[in-house]
């Protein structure tokens, strides 16, 4: 059975964009290997962004986009478990990252970010075996 990993914005971002040179060889071939999902709030970080005018295009041109080309899905997790897990998260205070590492905290999946704070706090982030995460811009 093909392993769930889920997805921070930022990957998404430097998927869609085509910037597979920001990623270490050992995470490029987990989401080779791995089936991507997503936080509904990544759709809605997408969004905000487009908005403020830092993505060209809509969270959803970019997810259904991203759902053609590697099979990429929203997660369908009852939010109020989403919630109750994000509620224990209380180290971070961002909402968007703190509802995203909620999602992979339900089942205790893999979240495949670079963000140094969710690496040194989530147990099950993942960047590379080979480095520790680092801030993103």
């Amino acid at each position: 059975m093909e392993q769930i990993i889920y997805l921070d914005t930022h990957v998404v971002v430097w998927l869609y964009t085509n910037q597979v040179k920001k990623f270490p060889q050992e995470t490029l071939q987990l989401l080779e290997n791995s089936q991507s999902l997503v936080s509904p709030m990544v759709l809605l970080e997408l969004e905000y962004m487009h908005e403020i005018g830092r993505l060209q295009r809509s969270g959803n041109a970019v997810l259904e986009t991203l759902s053609q080309s590697i099979g990429l899905r929203i997660c369908e997790l009852n939010h109020l478990q989403v919630i109750s897990a994000a509620l224990q998260q209380t180290w971070i205070r961002d909402p968007f990252d703190r509802i995203i590492v909620g999602q992979a905290a339900v089942n205790q999946s893999t979240l495949v970010t670079k963000d140094v704070l969710i690496g040194s706090h989530y147990p099950q982030a993942f960047w590379s075996l080979e480095t520790k995460p680092t801030l993103t811009t």
